[in-house]
């Protein structure tokens, strides 16, 4: 049986459908008030999934609050079992974003051995990995399909970091988006085309960092099965605020013109 119909069905559906939106509160947010807000915004909001920081008690906090499966993201495999056990839908290593103003840099040979060790750890359980964005694209590629051969299930991209938008408006968010669009551009083809790719369909690529509502269909039309949205959800305060920019995001989404199954 697929690992991913261990899954709730209607992420499942979402995945299978590309349109599937993930809120983030951050894999280094560990302030449970934050977490609780954006988890509800998330849940009110129409989003798909939470993804939290590797912490037991977030990952119950977070699903009482939103009421959708939770994924839980960190750089140490050995957290996740916990979360899992405590209710956690699936695993993510990354995104890396947080790490990068540190000088913390993950490399393609680190990538993959926190994901072996996830996958020994966690059997049945559906893990995503961020592949990182400080990497070539021919190298992001490569990493890609070496993952999957690995155990990973899901792809996830970033690149909001080493964006540098000139532009104000729409033209800005754009710019803002670009290296993840790319990122996820290059992945999905790549994943196609792996003569690995044994599964009747490919594993789908989830696009984040630096996306908003006007860029998050630009990439479904990039070959994305979903996105992964934090700083446009979580940076706002108010409650109402950060419903309303759920909302925009899950209505963006709507705005696809061609959906297809992944």
């Amino acid at each position: 049986m697929s690992r991913f119909e261990q899954l709730p069905v209607a992420l499942q559906a979402a995945l299978a459908e590309r349109r599937l939106l993930k809120v983030i509160a951050g894999l280094t947010n560990f302030d449970s008030a934050a977490v609780e807000r954006i988890s509800r915004a998330a849940g009110q909001g129409g989003g798909d999934l939470v993804d939290v920081a590797c912490d037991p008690a977030l990952v119950k906090l977070a699903a009482g609050a939103s009421g959708l499966p939770i994924c839980v993201s960190a750089v140490d495999p050995e957290l996740f079992p916990a979360a899992v056990a405590a209710g956690a839908a699936m695993v993510e290593i990354g995104n890396y974003d947080a790490f990068y103003p540190q000088g913390r840099i993950f490399d393609a040979a680190e990538v993959l051995e926190l994901t072996r060790r996830s996958r020994a750890l966690l059997a049945g359980v559906v893990l995503s990995v961020t592949v990182p964005h400080v990497l070539p694209l021919d190298q992001q590629e490569q990493l890609a399909v070496e993952l999957v051969a690995a155990g990973a299930d899901i792809i996830q991209t970033e690149g909001g970091t080493s964006a540098r938008p000139f532009s104000a408006g729409s033209l800005g968010l754009i710019e803002k988006a670009a290296p993840t669009l790319a990122a996820a551009h290059a992945i999905s083809r790549a994943l196609a085309a792996s003569p690995s790719q044994t599964s009747p369909f490919q594993t789908p690529v989830l696009c984040a960092s630096g996306l908003s509502a006007v860029t998050v269909p630009l990439a479904i039309a990039a070959g994305a099965s979903g996105v992964g949205v934090g700083s446009a959800v979580n940076r706002l305060s108010d409650p109402l605020a950060m419903v309303a920019a759920v909302h925009g995001l899950r209505d963006a989404l709507g705005r696809v013109l061609a959906p297809c199954l992944i």
